[in-house]
């Protein structure tokens, strides 16, 4: 059973690796605090080179950008493993990028894309107050835990015609959500197979739903 991963007790923490990106005029002794945002990437994306991790998703988005409104974190997950697996790991590294960072932590967000798309469902339903608003794409949750979730902003995506992961997964997801008393919202590409990620990461308007999501 898929919930067994979110109970799973391990025996070390992995040190995970990752990218990151400031935005300009960021400084840990100054007042001023920022929003960050974890992005867990793909399969394909796994290994120990993280220029990989830059290749696809919101990494590769940020290349065009002129400067970031938040602070970005995308760790790069070892090729023998996938994200549910290391639920604590991230967690861990979450702890450690508030601490060396001034992370508004009222606003940190949770993004990512096919096996980043499970990880972040798994990763919210395990720790959901940590994150002011989680945006899956393309990836599986555990729809008897979606109560979990039912006070967090939740935004999912999904291509129609993805022949990976079918879209079915998050429409049950979000749907159990909802009836859970949730408010979760769903994007479908009618067109789109597996990536629906290139155009979410391009769309402004998903940025500008993200950061506006603080906790309670």
């Amino acid at each position: 059973m898929l919930e067994k991963v979110l109970d799973q007790k391990q025996i070390k923490v992995e040190k995970l690796p990752y990218l990151l990106a400031l935005p300009p005029g960021h400084n840990k002794t100054s007042s001023s605090s920022y929003p960050l945002v974890l992005f867990l990437h793909g399969r394909g994306e796994r290994g120990s080179d993280l220029e990989k991790v830059r290749t696809q998703g919101l990494p590769k988005a940020m290349e065009g950008w002129r400067e970031s409104p938040f602070i970005m974190v995308a760790p790069q997950c070892p090729e023998d493993s996938y994200w549910p697996f290391l639920l604590e790991s991230l967690l861990s590294l979450l702890d450690d990028v508030c601490e060396r960072y001034a992370v508004d932590q009222q606003r940190i967000y949770l993004t990512g894309l096919s096996m980043g798309g499970y990880g972040s469902w798994f990763l919210s339903l395990k720790a959901p107050d940590r994150f002011a608003a989680v945006a899956p794409i393309c990836g599986v949750g555990i729809p008897t835990l979606a109560d979990a979730l039912k006070d967090t902003a939740v935004w999912a995506f999904h291509g129609e015609k993805d022949t990976v992961v079918p879209v079915e997964h998050t429409k049950t997801m979000v749907s159990a959500i909802n009836k859970a008393g949730g408010h979760a919202k769903l994007t479908i590409y009618p067109e789109a197979d597996h990536d629906s990620w290139t155009v979410t990461y391009e769309n402004p308007e998903f940025f500008s739903w993200m950061l506006k999501q603080k906790k309670m």
